[in-house]
């Protein structure tokens, strides 16, 4: 199959969306509660028939079941992002700076069921140690009343 517009180009850093059920933004305290998909960002010349495409033929060559696999557009509006290093569980410290910066600026968190805690995994975390792991971490906001 041919993608039109097609170009070579470096598979993005993996992504990932967590939320928790009936919580309002994010509590760490709570890990085991963690809902999250993972998802990574596709060129603007992938298509959904072109993914579709795609998931048939990995899921008929390699024999493994793809079906879970979905195609997001995701609009994420205004956010505040702040880069995270070091291991996961050190992540509620720096989300404490982010929502510091909220604050002095006029702006809280902006939880919603679309709107959801997001984070870039720059590093990987099999070949890197933890206390150099690079991980954006993204939250929806709105202005303060």
């Amino acid at each position: 199959m041919k993608i039109e517009g097609f170009f070579e180009y470096v598979v993005p850093h993996l992504e990932g969306f967590w939320w928790q059920e009936n919580i309002s933004g994010v509590d760490y305290k709570n890990k085991e509660t963690f809902n999250w998909i993972s998802v990574i960002r596709l060129p603007d010349f992938v298509t959904e028939k072109d993914f579709e495409w795609a998931v048939e033929t990995a899921s008929e060559k390699k024999k493994i079941d793809c079906s879970a696999a979905e195609f997001l557009i995701l609009e994420e509006g205004l956010c505040v992002q702040i880069m995270h290093i070091g291991p996961f569980d050190h992540e509620p410290e720096t989300v404490a700076l982010m929502d510091a910066y909220l604050q002095e600026n006029g702006y809280v968190n902006d939880f919603t069921e679309k709107r959801l805690h997001h984070e870039i995994y720059l590093s990987d975390a099999r070949r890197v140690d933890p206390e150099k792991w690079k991980t954006v971490i993204r939250h929806p906001v709105k202005k303060k009343n």
